[in-house]
């Protein structure tokens, strides 16, 4: 995966990836798990900022750190 892809007005895949982490581990350490694929999508895409678009790479980072 590259990071530094960009996606949006200067900002790359690494930056909503990192943007999104600490709210994705703080569900996880909280036993708040995704009952699905949809469900993880939606909330990758609903979660990054000012871009509500699905970003491929983004929501398979956080899919390969799930057991889904």
């Amino acid at each position: 995966m590259n990071r530094d892809k960009h996606i949006w007005e200067g900002w790359t895949i690494g930056d909503f990836i990192d943007e999104l982490e600490p709210s994705f581990d703080t569900l996880i350490k909280l036993n708040k798990t995704f009952i699905d694929r949809e469900h993880l999508k939606n909330w990758v895409k609903g979660m990054q900022p000012y871009y509500k678009n699905h970003i491929p790479e983004v929501y398979n980072y956080f899919l390969n750190k799930t057991q889904l």
